[in-house]
């Protein structure tokens, strides 16, 4: 039995939303999701939300769109962490018990303070105190990743200039600029080696989709797009006890993911990827992680064009996180932007002939944990 994305929806990505609160935005994707898959209300058995009461500056932040998402009268699973991973419970919900299930994420980072809601992700007795956040943290991976493997600042801004460029193709993008290597080189530091221009924007946005299990997606559509594999790991907790530079949780999960789904060549047979570069490095290093190419060669990779629209595998065609990153929903973009691509409507950032996709998602801090899925028609 399998499991297919029969609608999806997603919101604007902005700087800030002042007019909509968490509720409006909700109501908004979940709405426009049904829509999609022309459903109703009433034909929704299941609900996975996905917040965190950090982010959102409220205890049990769930309870703030509950009647937005539409969980009246229904069961309802409440998921802190990347919709990624509340997918995976939307997945495990609907082959257990329900034929249909909703799964829709929001954030507001705009109202909070990232680096310190960030920095109550580490260690209260040895590393909080440090004042760590993201970008420190995943300077200290940048760093190590390049005195390991060589990796250099050029490749990563090839990254951020190209994902930037494709965000112009994508009408839901936070961040669309037209920048050289040279600009993002020049930018202001933030933390050694990381600039401005290597890292993703605050961002506002939610997303919604649409699971249904496969007798009931046939009768929706006659087109579902099927999760054909799914993988997710955890690793380490704290920083030290991991090689910063490795990704041995993402490699992990992509092999689960390949099993599942049959992928044996992962370069030749994926046709687009969608990964979670939260920074311009992550996305050479994920590369590795996901099998594209042998360890420590993600910057060979970047230069040689194969990533680029009109490559060999187009990564992040949407703009990818560095071009908008609402925190939580970001991973369900990615999963959204693969089925806009397989059902070939991805309009200018539409890759031909898409027919298996990779999303990919993470939580925690520099990958602590990943999430893989291979998507296909």
């Amino acid at each position: 039995m399998k499991v297919g994305i029969v609608g999806v929806a997603q919101t604007k990505h902005e700087a800030k939303k002042p007019k909509q609160l968490f509720a409006d935005m909700i109501y908004e994707v979940v709405s426009k999701a049904l829509e999609d898959a022309k459903m109703e209300r009433d034909d929704i058995k299941n609900v996975v939300t996905i917040s965190n009461d950090f982010w959102d500056g409220r205890t049990i932040s769930s309870m703030a769109v509950m009647d937005a998402s539409g969980s009246v009268g229904r069961d309802v699973t409440t998921v802190e962490g990347d919709g990624t991973f509340g997918t995976v419970m939307g997945v495990m919900r609907t082959l257990a018990e329900f034929d249909t299930t909703v799964v829709c994420a929001h954030a507001k980072i705009s109202e909070c303070n990232p680096r310190a809601v960030f920095n109550c992700a580490f260690d209260p007795i040895y590393e909080r105190i440090l004042g760590l956040d993201a970008i420190s943290s995943s300077a200290l991976q940048a760093r190590r990743y390049m005195t390991k493997y060589g990796a250099t600042e050029e490749q990563f801004a090839k990254v951020s200039v190209k994902n930037h460029k494709n965000a112009f193709n994508n009408p839901y993008a936070h961040l669309p600029l037209s920048i050289t290597v040279e600009d993002v080189l020049k930018s202001k530091m933030l933390a050694d080696p990381l600039k401005v221009l290597d890292c993703s924007p605050v961002t506002d946005g939610a997303a919604a989709i649409i699971l249904a299990r496969e007798d009931k997606a046939k009768q929706i559509t006659d087109n579902p797009i099927w999760i054909n594999g799914i993988g997710y790991c955890c690793d380490a907790y704290h920083l030290g006890d991991r090689d910063l530079a490795e990704t041995a949780a993402l490699r992990n999960a992509a092999e689960r993911a390949y099993k599942m789904a049959d992928i044996t060549n992962p370069l030749k047979e994926i046709n687009v990827a969608e990964v979670y570069d939260a920074f311009s490095y992550m996305e050479l290093m994920w590369m590795e992680g996901l099998g594209f190419c042998k360890k420590g060669e993600g910057g060979k990779l970047v230069d040689s064009g194969i990533t680029e629209m009109g490559g060999q595998l187009p990564v992040n065609p949407s703009g990818g996180v560095l071009s908008a990153h609402p925190v939580l929903v970001a991973g369900l973009v990615r999963i959204i932007e693969c089925v806009l691509q397989l059902r070939g409507e991805a309009d200018m950032r539409q890759v031909p002939d898409a027919q298996v996709a990779l999303a990919h998602g993470i939580n925690g801090p520099c990958g602590q944990s990943h999430c893989v899925y291979i998507l296909g028609t």
